[in-house]
């Protein structure tokens, strides 16, 4: 006998399906209008989160000041100062000659391109055709637009990205008040929230605060050590412009997997242009070399925890944040992805069921309930 659908599950069926779609739109709406407002307030909460990330890499400083006995208003004054040498150094010792080689760099790497489209349309590839091209025309105007907004992200940082002076100059501020009033904000919130929302929001707030100053400190080490390695290579085969390409892949570092890519194609790209073949792919074991022991020793030994993230993860998130907001998007992408996962998994841990002793009578796990 054929059997036949029930009318009463079907409509069941159908009645919980768009109650889900229902609440799923409503929730879709909600983070559409956040996203919207949040663009709207864009100018006052990129300095917000500019001084946030700062204050991930003066906190220890300050802490071990606060520790020995420092008045968290002077510990806050002498590192935030410290900071702004360690900042005027690097403008004039490093971003100044990167910006007067950034357009030798960005062109080099165009040049670059170019000499890989004749490559390809030569034996053994013999690829001519119309499609190839405009891909290769793609490359070139991506690469002059993207290497230029990363090269201006690393010499003049977020003034480049809203206009400079004032943001600059709030993130800094903000950094000096987090350092000084930080460890009082936590106690502060719970007392402003209802209910268990004083302990929720607080305990949230802490977890993502160790997560954002792990990944922002440990980056920032990986980074710097992959730029020195990167950058000593390169001298020694004879590259130019060696000071550009190691700030390239400082800065790529905070973009994970990808900014890694990046900055190695573009380093290939101007030994190939500079020293030919065989240097192009010398430089390319080294990178290869030096990313295997980011991945496999200076990344394990620095970053004290892990940011819970699968690498396809980081990847979507990434290229999410580079199509919504570009190469800020991009550098932003994993912290966010990375914060979003911590309040996931607290959610997960409150939505639980209780665990129960196996020994323990259903029956009696009332009664050991308090009142």
């Amino acid at each position: 006998m054929t059997a036949t659908l029930s009318s009463t599950r079907a409509r069941s069926a159908l009645r919980t399906t768009a109650r889900a779609s229902a609440e799923l739109l409503l929730v879709l709406l909600t983070l559409a209008v956040a996203l919207w407002i949040l663009g709207r307030m864009w100018s006052v909460v990129w300095p917000l989160v500019v001084g946030l990330l700062l204050t991930t890499l003066t906190w220890p400083p300050t802490r071990f000041l606060r520790r020995r006995g420092w008045k968290p208003a002077l510990a806050a004054s002498a590192v935030t100062v410290l900071f702004l040498l360690v900042a005027l150094g690097f403008v004039a010792l490093i971003a100044v000659p990167v910006a007067s080689q950034s357009g030798e760099l960005t062109d080099g790497v165009v040049e670059g391109i170019q000499k890989l489209r004749e490559w390809a349309a030569g034996p053994p590839l013999n690829i001519g055709d119309a499609q190839i091209d405009k891909a290769f025309d793609t490359a070139v105007s991506r690469a002059q637009d993207g290497l230029g907004s990363v090269v201006g992200v690393a010499v003049t940082g977020v003034s480049t990205v809203v206009n400079g002076l004032v943001t600059a100059v709030l993130a800094l501020f903000l950094m000096f008040f987090f350092l000084k009033d930080g460890p009082r904000f936590l106690p502060w919130l719970a007392r402003q929230l209802p209910g268990r929302l004083a302990t929720d929001v607080p305990t949230v707030a802490a977890r993502g605060w160790d997560t954002l100053g792990a990944f922002v400190r440990s980056q920032a080490v990986v980074g710097l050590l992959d730029a020195v390695l990167i950058g000593l290579g390169l001298w020694i085969l004879g590259v130019p412009l060696v000071l550009p390409l190691a700030v390239l892949t400082f800065v790529s570092a905070f973009v994970p997997i990808i900014g890694a890519l990046f900055a190695g194609f573009v380093a290939v790209l101007i030994a190939l242009v500079s020293n030919g073949l065989t240097d192009a792919l010398i430089v390319l074991a080294i990178i290869v070399v030096v990313q295997q022991l980011e991945g496999n020793v200076f990344q394990p030994m620095i970053q004290s925890r892990g940011l819970g993230l699968h690498a396809g993860a980081i990847l979507l998130a990434v290229t999410l944040g580079g199509n919504l907001a570009g190469i800020v998007g991009s550098l932003l992408a994993v912290p966010v992805a990375a914060l979003i996962a911590v309040v996931w998994n607290y959610v997960r841990e409150q939505l639980q069921e209780p665990s129960q002793d196996p020994g323990t009578d259903e029956s009696d796990t009332g009664a050991t309930v308090p009142s």
